[in-house]
Order: C-alpha cells, then structure tokens, then sequence
C-alpha cells in the first residue's frame, strides 16, 4: 500500500521500495547487480527528518546529460541489462507508456519520441531499480491511494506548462485522483508510468495486517500540507482473534 498525501516521484518509489525490500542499506548492490551502465554509489537511500517525523529519501547522485533517448534505445538498455524477467517487463512497459503519452501530446508515433526528462539518467535508474526491488519484494496485490493534483506550472524542454502537464494528463487515464491545496507538480510523470505498469490497483485502505511500514520524503517541501508518502507491507485481510492485539475485538462485539 502507498499512501501519497502529498505526492510521488520516482525518486520516492524507490526509496519506499528499498526498505520495503529490506536493501535500503545496501542499494549500491543492488544496483550493480542490474548490470545498467550506472556506477554503484549513484544512488543513496539513508534517514531522513521533516518537521520532526522520522523518514527515508533517496539522493541520486548522476551527471546531467544532454542525451535525447528514443524508446527503442532505453527498452535495449533494458533488455540487455541483468534484471529480472518481471522487473524488465514493469520498466519495459513503464517507458512504453510514457512514450505513447508524449506521441498523444505531440502527434507522433511512440518510437519516434526523443525523451528528454524522462531519459536521463537518474529516470532509468529510479524505474529499473525500482522494478528490481518490486519484483524481490513479490507482493500479490499493490494499491495506491487517489493521486493528489494541483494548479500551478511546470517547466520542462518545451517551456513552462500548466500542471497537470500535458503528458502527464495522458497518463492519468483512468486514474483516481484528488485536489490538493498546492501548486506545482506533485506527481511526476515516471512514478504514473511506474504505478500503471506495475498493475497498481487505486484506491484506500484494504483489509490488512500491516506488519512495515515506512515514511519516504521527496526533494520538495510543501509548506500547505502533509509531506511524505507513506509505504505499508503487510497481510491481506484481517488477523485471526487470537493474533490480534488485547482489546480488539469482532464488530459489534464491543464490551459497553
């Protein structure tokens, strides 16, 4: 389960899941281990503080670069990296999915998108590692809370746009989503991408018996609302009476 009270980058998908996956301390092997063309200490997913409430954010440490990707240029890095066979199939179908939103914005084919944001480096690090940790952590079923919107802009290659970008509309088809007293992006488009392609249900809490939990921070700060993003691994449905802490009892069996 992730809980976004105030949104979701790639960046938080992959902290969430490195300590989800217990691998938080021991990303840089992970990493490596993908075989992509990053070196291991590209990544950080250490503690993190927020207005006292204890937490974990990912630092991505890469060199900007100007390389402008087409799709069939990252599903070949993809495929020729050492993730596994479902991790390969979530990122494949993650860039996929932002190739066909930008081809809707601009009228084009899919394959002839030239990424620009979402083709640099730390991108393809964030969907692919976070793909990996997915697949080892295994879960039977994923859930996402309604994607918090707001008004604002947005600048990218193409100048500054009014948030949700339009890209970023594309991919929200079918989406739940909801307003946020913000401005600015607060989704991103990899984590939408990421959300989709992993086959993430939307909607609130299920029956179940939490048994981790995390807090992850993003970059941004939001002075108007809740910050973090919350990440719960746990059991579907509800714990047998004896598992259960003292004083929960059954529906409608309360002691008065």
């Amino acid at each position: 389960m992730i809980r976004t009270p105030s949104g979701l980058s790639g960046d938080m998908l992959l902290a969430g899941l490195a300590v989800m996956a217990g691998e938080a301390a021991d990303i840089g092997s992970v990493l490596a281990a993908t075989g992509l063309p990053l070196p291991p200490d590209a990544v950080e997913i250490r503690p993190h503080a927020l207005q006292g409430i204890s937490g974990w954010q990912a630092r991505v440490r890469l060199p900007h670069e100007h390389a402008h990707r087409r799709l069939g240029d990252i599903l070949a890095l993809i495929e020729a990296s050492h993730l596994s066979a479902p991790a390969k199939t979530v990122a494949a179908r993650a860039f996929t999915l932002l190739a066909e939103a930008e081809g809707a914005v601009h009228g084009r084919p899919p394959g002839e998108i030239a990424f620009h944001e979402v083709g640099a480096l730390d991108s393809i690090l964030d969907t692919c590692v976070a793909a990996e940790l997915l697949a080892r952590i295994a879960p039977d079923r994923l859930v996402c809370s309604p994607l918090p919107l707001c008004d604002g802009t947005v600048r990218c290659a193409h100048g500054p746009l009014p948030t949700p970008a339009p890209a970023v509309q594309e991919l929200l088809r079918g989406v739940p989503v909801r307003g946020l007293a913000s401005t600015g992006e607060t989704v991103t488009p990899t984590a939408i991408a990421f959300l989709r392609a992993a086959g993430f249900a939307f909607g609130y809490w299920p029956e179940m018996v939490i048994r981790q939990t995390a807090r992850i921070y993003g970059g941004r700060v939001l002075p108007e609302v809740p910050n973090g993003a919350l990440f719960a691994l746990g059991d579907a449905g509800l714990a047998p009476v004896e598992q259960r802490p003292k004083g929960l009892t059954e529906p409608g069996s309360e002691s008065t």
